[in-house]
């Protein structure tokens, strides 16, 4: 392996890479034959921007790899050199389009450039293949570890993300903490047992988003919960009962006359957990916090506000360096703990990374932000959305580890070459199979909702039935926004199936041959295999 750094001395403009110790920095390292560490010293004040090891190894033609990506919505999946050349780069999106609908805001091309001949992925990869080879990062909480394969050199490069990180003379950064092994199966067993966040309780819940989105009232949100049966143990509020996402308190009247409190307490009378959703971190320029509060955006370092996307009427980020903001989210979050919610669904938590803060790595904002949530919601139950993954240990109890389901198959055709973080039905099983790995030890895994119902979505009756199934087995979260009283006897039985499976599946496995993943598990004591088509989107 080559080693190289690149830093900057401050009041210099010039940036120096070095492969070993100098004048500016000292360079340590450790490598027991399965754990590489390696730190530095600085000499000097600097700042510095990335450490690389290039030809940590070498890929086939025939192997699969895996890439993980940035964060819970981004495609992640096992791929193959000639698969690799077709990563997506928001930046290559017409200017036009990217001003108007900020594609380029929800994913890492902000901050990582995108190369032709090489794809990436973020902090845990593998190899199946000729020669197996298993990488994780320990290192986490202060660099995103980023996994580059040259696809025309064919060689793995490993990336720490390290930009932002400022030290003085004298001071110490860890830059690498890597595992490497040649058994991918030991690999996962070592990576189980450093990530073990203890086995998180099988959520089974309805949310309201994926059959009436935004378009909820108290009426509604009570016939939903009458219609679910004592199987649920979550009641789940998303997004449509605040006036504007960032106006938290400000519950619309017109749509819960009442307020929330009386439903929560129903919720509660059900022997059912309160959900709320709510997205901490913006807030769209309709909002009263945005037109009130210009100085809580962040701004870049050009003084602009930084925009996280084009949702709803355009959305901004928090400044959380400001007391004044936390302070709101404070009042926020007590106010919805004072009502009594119990579980929170926290999403679009990529704003808090999009602009760089000084003295701290991306990675170090993220976990620096994630513990501020955990902070103020106690042992509350948090589902983190729209994060970075590794960040969210130890500080959320789930995650979904995929985009939103669609409701159809792959989204509207010309959104199927936009931004690597689109709503897709089709990504959002992928990942659920691929990242099944983090289920149970970083977290409890969230694949988002099944749907089974005929009305108000595109998916075949194939297509739901494989969403139920995959999402049974390779779940901690069994969500729906159906109506399931509305349900037929097929349906109710197919239901009942799954959740016994969500419950009881047990020694998950998958191989990926083509564009057929074959499932692996086993249920009531028997060995269960099926064959789930990717391009289709059904079982066979």
């Amino acid at each position: 392996m080559d080693f190289r750094l690149q830093y900057r001395i401050r009041n210099s403009n010039t940036n120096l890479i070095t492969s070993a110790s100098n004048s500016d920095v000292e360079i340590h390292s450790e490598n027991d034959g399965k754990w590489y560490n390696m730190s530095i010293t600085a000499k000097k004040d600097m700042e510095l921007n990335f450490a690389v090891l290039d030809h940590v190894f070498t890929v086939t033609d025939r192997d699969l790899f895996f890439m993980n990506g940035y964060q819970s919505w981004t495609d992640s999946k096992e791929m193959n050199i000639g698969e690799g050349a077709s990563e997506k780069d928001s930046n290559k999106i017409p200017r036009l389009m990217r001003n108007i609908y900020a594609f380029d805001r929800y994913g890492d091309s902000v901050f990582y450039d995108y190369r032709k001949e090489v794809v990436h992925g973020y902090d845990v990869f593998y190899v199946k293949g000729v020669k197996g080879f298993f990488s994780f990062n320990r290192n986490f909480r202060n660099a995103f570890a980023i996994y580059e394969v040259n696809t025309e050199k064919k060689t793995l490069s490993i990336r720490s993300d390290i930009k932002g990180m400022v030290l003085k003379g004298g001071e110490s950064a860890t830059v690498f903490d890597l595992y490497m092994d040649s058994d991918v199966d030991e690999g996962i067993k070592a990576f189980r047992e450093y990530f073990n966040c203890g086995q998180k309780d099988k959520i089974i819940g309805y949310t309201s988003w994926y059959n009436h989105y935004q378009n909820i009232n108290e009426k509604l949100i009570l016939n939903a919960l009458d219609n679910l049966d004592d199987r649920f143990d979550l009641f789940q509020i998303d997004d449509g009962y605040e006036t504007f996402v960032g106006d938290w308190m400000d519950i619309d009247s017109a749509k819960f006359p009442n307020g929330l409190n009386e439903i929560v307490s129903r919720i509660h009378k059900n022997k059912m957990k309160a959900g709320i959703w709510l997205a901490p971190f913006v807030a769209e320029t309709k909002s009263a916090l945005f037109k009130n509060h210009p100085d809580w955006i962040r701004k870049d370092k050009n003084g602009k506000p930084v925009r996280c996307g084009s949702n709803w009427s355009g959305f901004y980020a928090l400044d959380l360096r400001k007391e004044e903001v936390c302070s709101y989210l404070k009042q926020c979050f007590d106010f919805f703990l004072n009502l009594g919610f119990d579980f929170f669904k926290l999403d679009f938590l990529y704003a808090s990374m999009i602009e760089e803060t000084e003295g701290l790595t991306r990675a170090q904002m993220a976990l620096k932000s994630y513990q501020y949530l955990r902070d103020l919601v106690g042992d509350k139950i948090i589902l983190g959305c729209g994060a970075a993954i590794f960040p969210a240990y130890e500080k959320f109890d789930y995650m979904r580890i995929g985009p939103d389901i669609s409701l159809e198959f792959d989204d509207i055709w010309y959104m199927q070459n936009m931004h690597r973080e689109r709503i897709s039905t089709k990504i959002t099983l992928q990942n659920t199979i691929y990242r099944s790995l983090f289920d149970g030890c970083l977290f409890g895994n969230d694949p988002d909702v099944v749907l089974l119902r005929d009305n108000n979505l595109k998916l075949s009756k194939k297509q739901r039935e494989a969403i139920i199934v995959i999402n049974s087995i390779f779940g901690s979260v069994f969500m729906t926004s159906d109506d399931i009283g509305a349900y037929d006897s097929e349906k109710k039985a197919l239901l009942s199936l799954c959740l016994d499976i969500f419950k009881n599946a047990k020694h998950r496995h998958f191989d990926r041959h083509g564009n057929i993943i074959s499932i692996c598990f086993t249920y009531n004591g028997k060995f269960r295999n099926i064959l789930y088509d990717t391009q289709k989107g059904i079982l066979s």
